[in-house]
């Protein structure tokens, strides 16, 4: 049994197929993926559908999966109610939404039969917002952009849905004074922090988002029981 983290898919899912080849994922493991799955890439409804079939993955909610949830169920409200005739309001938000990359996971919700789309948002409203996980002698907090607005004693209940998905993260702040516990995060493509599609550690952080989505970038995995990285 091995516990694993990977972030931002980004509708790769070709390359999230390629990395549970790799890293030989089986039912004994558990994976956790920590937001982003859709939006941008061509194919995120395939990676939820795969997705849902195993219950030993654990999503986590990212801003897009956020946004993706409040405009697909809009859309399948409208598409119940109206035929799909949409208010200018909820137009503009979504509009706004696949501007910012949303139009693949919309188009491929709508090429869902009805039922696939209830489980579908069943789904994604099952996300959680950070988990806190023990492995091995090392604990980890797992969440999708960091601790927004960080200040000593915090609590993690205290923190906002914007704050943990989606202000960016400090990876040269260590936030635990105990040595043991280490913060994975993604959002922040590592590109833009050290110009490597290369996970970045620093001050017991891990910041996985390699840039699956982007040309020269890669899906990362991190396997949390002795930290070995996984590139596709």
């Amino acid at each position: 049994m091995a516990f694993y983290a990977m972030s931002d898919l980004h509708g790769m899912y070709d390359k999230y197929r390629e990395m549970l080849a790799l890293i030989r994922f089986s039912e004994e493991d558990e994976l956790f993926i920590l937001g982003d799955v859709v939006d941008r890439g061509s194919k995120p409804m395939e990676i939820l559908l795969d997705m849902m079939q195993r219950p030993n993955i654990y999503p986590l909610y990212g801003n897009h999966d956020v946004m993706a949830l409040n405009a697909l169920t809009s859309v399948a409200e409208a598409a119940e109610k109206t035929g799909g005739q949409l208010d200018p309001e909820t137009a503009s938000h979504i509009f706004g939404w696949c501007k910012d990359g949303g139009m693949p996971t919309v188009e491929g919700f709508l090429g869902l039969s009805e039922t696939q789309r209830s489980d579908v948002l069943s789904y994604l409203r099952e996300f959680s917002l950070y988990e806190m996980i023990d492995v091995g002698e090392r604990t980890f907090l797992l969440v999708h952009a960091g601790l927004g607005n960080f200040r000593k004693g915090k609590k993690l209940r205290e923190y906002t849905i914007e704050e943990l998905l989606q202000d960016r993260s400090d990876p040269e702040i260590q936030y635990f004074e105990d040595d043991s516990i280490f913060v994975v995060t993604g959002h922040t493509p590592t590109p833009h922090i050290w110009g490597k599609a290369e996970i970045y550690k620093s001050h017991n952080n891990f910041c996985i988002d390699c840039a699956a989505c982007w040309e020269k970038g890669r899906l990362a995995c991190l396997r949390l029981d002795d930290l070995e990285e996984f590139y596709i």
